[in-house]
């Protein structure tokens, strides 16, 4: 799931390697925190949330196949 939220993220970012994906998991949930370069923040999140929203689409539709609740926090 890292790998597929670097895929999705580096082509939006001017600084592709300030890209982190760190993961906590809990009894029944994971939690997946993407840190970029405060320059790309922007970029990440979109016009009103609307990149980020597409990203955290992708990603809960990826992880369906977990038994776990996933997350995607943007810092």
């Amino acid at each position: 799931m890292k790998k597929l939220i670097e895929t999705i993220v580096k082509p939006l970012v001017d600084f592709p390697e300030d890209i982190r994906v760190n993961v906590q998991e809990e009894d029944n949930t994971v939690t997946y925190l993407l840190s970029v370069n405060k320059s790309d923040m922007g970029k990440v999140i979109g016009k009103q949330g609307r990149v980020a929203k597409a990203i955290r689409t992708v990603v809960y539709a990826a992880g369906t196949s977990q038994e776990k609740k996933i997350f995607l926090e943007i810092k």
